[in-house]
């Protein structure tokens, strides 16, 4: 054999070697990008709202005697156009609706981009189907208006009622316009002002917070990021404007290296759904389940008096309570560090989620669960 066809062979199995440790070597978790696990400070959308009238409804509109406000926006609102009602005169309005206007201002927006707004009704409107909100201004926080909002109202549902009947798709009583708002002002930011900007990190952990700020410090160079806290890493910007653009760019698509959160399992005790996460495990210990029910029967009994005896009948009842109680064997349960053990662990318990909040609870309490309780 010579020496081509020895090293052929030993490439081969290189590649073999190569090919088979791919199927048993552990694989690194997938980093996740900075913009996905942190945000900056400051950088955040403000909540709008605005109180308002939505007119040209089919006869779905509000009733004014179990909602007078209504009549009394339109009346103010004719006041404003010159239109003075006589005193005592009494509005039947059934196409008009008092509605609140609600919208997200997103941040760095400017005079004249348009916003999506909900519509919601207020009174005992049936439906806003096929009505128009007229110009509503859109406050914030601080009192200013920050938006105009007005447009026909978008409702995703419909509904018939007839002779006590009734069919309903969706709500009927709130909607959408699409684009329907304005923006008047802009709210100011400190992005131009400081020579700084601070991620929050979505978790508090230092573990995390400390690779965000090595991961831009490798991308950036040394001095660039520093971690403040578990939640706070602080970041050096550039002077120029267009260069602090292109670096917040480049800061949002870096890859971070996601550490493994901490232990928790989420119960939400009205569902009964339980959740855990890949760090929830248990300690050896041992679990006793049994059901214990109590039912009680009541059934009526008539005594019936004899002829002649002028007596009365007499309606008593008979109770009858049975308490059975299922027994439960005592099941060891090993310790289990990955998830699926823990839930192979918990299924031979053989209980319903709802039996289950109570076995975790008591395992949490007796330290064999370890993993953050949280109820929902």
């Amino acid at each position: 054999m010579d020496t081509s066809d020895r090293l052929l062979k030993l490439l081969i199995g290189l590649a073999f070697l190569a090919a088979s440790a791919a199927l048993w070597w552990p694989v690194d978790a997938k980093a996740v990008r900075l913009k996905e696990i942190a945000a900056v400070q400051g950088v955040r959308s403000n909540q709008l709202m605005g109180y308002g009238l939505v007119v040209g409804l089919d006869g779905t509109g509000d009733q004014t005697t179990q909602a007078p406000f209504t009549a009394q926006s339109l009346n103010a609102m004719l006041q404003q156009m010159g239109i003075t009602m006589p005193a005592g005169a009494t509005m039947q309005l059934k196409n008009v609706a008092a509605v609140m206007v609600t919208a997200s201002l997103p941040p760095f927006a400017q005079p004249g981009q348009a916003l999506d707004v909900t519509v919601s009704s207020m009174g005992n409107a049936k439906s806003l189907r096929g009505g128009t909100l007229i110009a509503t201004p859109l406050k914030g926080a601080d009192g200013q208006i920050y938006g105009m909002a007005q447009g026909n109202v978008v409702i995703v549902g419909a509904g018939a009622a007839a002779g006590g009947a009734k069919v309903q798709i969706n709500q009927l009583n709130a909607g959408r316009i699409p684009g329907g708002a304005t923006v008047e002002r802009s709210v100011p930011t400190p992005w131009l002002q400081s020579s700084t900007v601070q991620y929050d990190v979505q978790a508090d952990d230092f573990n995390t917070a400390r690779e965000v700020a090595d991961a831009i410090n490798k991308a950036k160079g040394p001095g660039t990021a520093e971690a403040i806290n578990g939640r706070t890493v602080n970041v050096n910007l550039p002077a120029q404007p267009g260069a602090r653009v292109a670096f917040m760019a480049d800061l949002e698509n870096l890859n971070i290296d996601k550490a493994t959160p901490a232990a928790r399992v989420v119960i939400n005790s009205r569902t009964g759904s339980i959740v855990l996460n890949q760090a929830v495990t248990i300690g050896p210990c041992a679990v006793a389940h049994g059901n214990l029910s109590v039912t009680i029967s009541s059934t009526p009994v008539i005594s019936q008096p004899s002829p002649m005896s002028q007596g009365q009948t007499v309606a008593t009842e008979k109770t009858d309570i049975r308490i059975n109680q299922e027994p439960g064997a005592l099941i060891q349960m090993p310790a289990g560090t990955k998830l699926t053990d823990v839930v192979k662990a918990l299924n031979t318990l053989g209980a319903n989620p709802q039996d289950l909040l109570a076995i975790l609870q008591a395992m949490k309490a007796a330290g064999a669960l370890q993993a953050e309780l949280e109820v929902i």
